[in-house]
């Protein structure tokens, strides 16, 4: 009954390690939403700065695999290519390794103290007015709720406490000396849990309690080496059914790791001392006074990091090599078909969700090429207005019908990003955008309302005058103007943009003023067909509606 409860324990603190990992990593996040999204944006061809956006993402956010996931998508979505995501991937490998180093700093002196930061996270979440401080004191609490963890875990395996139970764990793992039985291990244990943080963190937790898999020589290592490859089973599952690039984004992630296990179990079976000879002596220069005895805690942490960095400083040069491989292991069979609605809005790959501000970013950016086509479609429709081309109705619908079907899946996206962990700045621009995305649709309509005009100017037989179709061309070059302005504010979300796009929107109003009174001036003086008069007052009216529809677009930034 004893092993029940210290079991019970154990589990209770594996819950508490982990659901602080967790809020830490959602809170960093949130914290770091807009540089989060920035650094991802930048999808240079630079190897080393791909490898830093990789880690830095990934401190952040805690998992390399939620990293690669979204590299995943990113790729899939066709805002990053395969030789970006590599560098982004090694560098992700880096990153994780932070973990470990978090849990072994359990075993220092001042790890009681780091427990009282849940209580200061919580005090700071409950107390404080601003969101920005509320987010801070998760971060704390986070942190806080990961030592508490690493303490109740350590306790339960204390040798002190419970000799019976080290003696049993000893017995139980000490006993696996076969290094390829130890890498299975790794990589089963992690393709369960699928974070190998984790893995490497109850590893780190074994050890402070003296117990070490694979016995005290450099068995834990082959541990570590199994959990890299392990962690890749989550980004090769979310690479089913993706892109042809996806899946070879993901089988990269799988290679490096696999060559860099090869690498270091052949490393490690010729210089069998390795954790005795040289990992403890550099550990011993760098924690000469904290740190006594055989710190097993820190070589775990430290070999975890040299894994990844000696694999990313040897295989970063052959990042295109890498990509040539994945291109023969995942062959294209056929060409793909791009779906039809492909042209407005690229994929809205649920992958991306894992992060909402990286998620919100590239919608934003499919919303504002929605725009760019909803103004080609108007374009269309007015073009044709001019040369009598009642053909031209059947493009628009075509075109209008894509629209509907892109601000359907878009709100549907929307939907989902609503139910995500959101900062407030994130939560007003979905909300503006679902407004956006019904004037991106109500531009389109009005494009096939001016194709219904011009259908009566010809099946009619109305003629209008030279300078009724100038200054119709005219009105038209304004709205193509205030669409630039527009576009300029939208994307960029420039706020010094919209005194230019007030300014035109009034010019447009005025100049329909303008053409309605001197249309009627026309009439008056017999030089226009009276039954044009409704085409021409309803044409001009919904040119300056398309205005109007810009001009909140542009204002949905405020």
């Amino acid at each position: 009954m004893e092993y029940f409860y210290l079991v019970l324990e154990l589990c209770g603190g594996l819950g508490a390690f982990l659901i602080g990992m967790n809020m830490m990593s959602d809170s960093m996040s949130r914290l770091a939403h807009g540089r989060l999204k920035s650094m991802l944006n930048k999808t240079a061809n630079n190897r080393i700065a791909g490898v830093g956006i990789g880690a830095a993402t990934t401190m952040i956010i805690q998992s390399s695999s939620a990293t690669t996931v979204m590299v995943v998508g990113l790729v899939n979505a066709g805002i990053m290519t395969l030789f970006q995501a590599t560098a982004v991937i090694m560098g992700a490998n880096i990153g994780t390794t932070i973990t470990a180093w978090i849990a072994s700093l359990g075993s220092l002196d001042v790890s009681v103290f780091l427990l009282v930061l849940a209580v200061v996270g919580v005090f700071m979440t409950m107390f404080a007015k601003s969101e920005k401080v509320k987010v801070i004191g998760n971060v704390l609490a986070g942190l806080g709720l990961i030592f508490v963890g690493l303490k109740v875990m350590s306790d339960s395996m204390d040798p002190d406490l419970h000799p019976e139970i080290q003696e049993v764990l000893n017995g139980a793992l000490s006993v696996v000396k076969n290094p390829f039985l130890l890498l299975l291990i790794g990589i089963v244990a992690t393709g369960i849990i699928q974070s190998s943080s984790a893995v490497t963190s109850i590893v780190v937790v074994l050890a402070m309690s003296g117990v070490l898999i694979g016995g005290s020589g450099d068995g834990v290592y082959y541990v570590i080496i199994g959990s890299n490859i392990g962690t890749c089973v989550t980004a090769m599952l979310s690479s089913i059914g993706a892109s042809l690039n996806a899946r070879r984004a993901a089988v990269i992630h799988l290679l490096f790791n696999c060559f860099g296990a090869v690498l270091f179990t052949v490393f490690l079976l010729c210089w069998q001392p390795f954790g005795t000879s040289f990992s403890e002596t550099v550990l011993e220069k760098i924690f000469p006074a904290t740190v006594t005895g055989p710190n097993y805690e820190f070589q775990i942490a430290f070999f975890h990091t040299l894994f990844n960095v000696v694999c990313t400083c040897l295989f970063l040069p052959f990042a295109k090599g890498f990509v040539k491989l994945a291109n023969l292991i995942v062959r294209e069979k056929k060409k793909e078909e791009v779906p039809a609605e492909e042209s407005i809005m690229g994929e809205l790959d649920d992958r991306l969700l894992l992060q909402p501000s990286v998620a919100l970013g590239h919608l934003y950016r499919q919303v504002a090429n929605m725009i760019g086509y909803s103004m080609e479609t108007l374009s269309i429709a007015f073009s044709a207005f001019e040369k009598k081309d009642t053909s031209a109705k059947k493009e628009v619908q075509e075109r209008n019908a894509k629209l509907t079907e892109a601000n359907r899946r878009a709100v549907e996206y929307l939907v989902k990003l609503s139910a995500s962990s959101l900062v407030m700045e994130d939560e007003k621009t979905i909300s503006s955008m679902h407004y956006v995305l019904n004037d991106i649709v109500r531009i389109g309509e009005l494009a096939d309302n001016v194709t219904k005009y011009t259908d009566h100017y010809v099946n009619d037989g109305l003629v209008f005058s030279s300078e009724f179709l100038s200054m119709t061309q005219e009105m038209f070059d304004k709205i193509q103007k205030l669409y630039a302005a527009c576009s300029e504010a939208f994307a960029k979300r420039d706020y010094a943009e919209l005194k230019e796009v007030d300014a035109v929107e009034d010019e447009i109003d005025n100049y329909r003023r303008t053409l309605v009174n001197q249309h009627i001036k026309r009439l008056n003086e017999g030089r226009c067909q009276p039954q044009s008069a409704s085409v021409f007052i309803n044409l001009v009216g919904n040119l300056e509606r398309a205005a109007d529809h810009l001009t909140y677009i542009a204002h949905s930034i405020e």
